[in-house]
């Protein structure tokens, strides 16, 4: 049987949670799968904020031309990075189930530091606006320095005393098993994470779709995929790209689902937060309704001027 060719970005945590997906997949259906490295525009631009870097799919672009002409057959993404809308003839074939959709703090080793206990004007790490947003509307004290590169290099800036802390996403720092490393896990309830945090997204060729059942069908988790599309649902309602300053969690409990968002302006001076409960089988509905309560309450004017450009 040939192999399947699942194409994935080279970072380590890239190629661990491409490599995850992949012995699942022999796993759970038998199919051998060889993972195939590509370079991402994201990866190639380090030495700039990712919202200035700015359109869409920066770490998807190349993977999906690759998915296209043929020469992978499968890509994994960190969802969060996924834009709203794939390209023509690209599909989602399934989406596992989550790991922690939390952000971290991750403070030097044995600091005991925690958010709140970080001594005033400490300088925070962080490539997210949306993570800026927050912490400085907690704590307009702190200093908030842009931060790239893999997440190992992150950590030893940290250890190197270049930053005072950084804040992450708790699923990559878990998924390598760096666990120990965690300062603090920040509370969901006030610090909502990016739409799509902590999930992964398999796309395949839309042709290929129902082929790929036999695999993604057993792969795919319902509670995640219904959270993750009503996140989404809110981002594509706001017209708002997954580089900007939006935070959406959706719950899932027996077929329900409870769906929080904000959207904050850069400095953490303006936010605005909605939240409403719907079904599962209605997540995009859902996250449209809760867009629309952001934007009543003045979203697009704090998104204005910090659009994403399109490419």
């Amino acid at each position: 049987m040939t192999p399947l060719r699942l194409g994935t970005r080279g970072s380590l945590l890239a190629t661990t949670q491409s490599g995850m997906v992949a012995e699942a997949i022999r796993n759970e259906a038998g199919f051998d799968v060889e993972l195939v490295i590509i370079k991402t525009t994201g990866d190639r631009i380090q030495d700039r904020p990712l919202a200035e870097i700015g359109g869409r799919g920066i770490f998807t672009r190349e993977l999906d031309e690759a998915l296209l002409e043929g020469t992978i057959d499968l890509a994994v993404h960190s969802l969060k990075d996924l834009p709203t809308v794939l390209p023509d003839g690209l599909a989602l074939a399934a989406v596992p189930e989550r790991e922690d959709s939390r952000d971290v703090l991750i403070a030097p080793k044995d600091s005991g530091l925690t958010f709140e206990t970080l001594p005033a004007g400490s300088r925070i790490g962080t490539g997210s606006l949306r993570r800026q947003a927050l912490a400085l509307g907690h704590r307009p004290d702190l200093t908030v320095a842009p931060i790239r590169g893999n997440l190992d290099t992150r950590l030893r800036k940290v250890d190197e005393g270049e930053y005072d802390a950084i804040l992450l996403a708790a699923a990559g720092v878990r998924r390598l098993g760096w666990t120990d490393r965690i300062s603090e896990a920040m509370d969901p309830g006030g610090w909502l994470p990016a739409p799509g945090q902590g999930a992964l997204a398999i796309v395949v060729r839309e042709e290929d779709l129902e082929r790929s059942r036999e695999w993604a069908d057993r792969l795919d988790h319902a509670p995640t995929r219904a959270a993750v599309e009503a996140e989404r649902s809110v981002l594509h309602r706001l017209e708002a790209g997954c580089q900007l300053p939006v935070g959406a969690l959706g719950i899932p409990y027996g077929g329900g689902m409870r769906l929080r968002a904000i959207v904050a302006s850069p400095d953490g001076s303006r936010a605005v937060r909605a939240e409403a409960s719907g079904t599962e089988v209605a997540a995009t509905e859902l996250g449209e309704v809760v867009a629309d309560r952001l934007l009543t309450m003045g979203a697009d004017r704090i998104l204005e001027g910090i659009r994403a450009p399109r490419p």
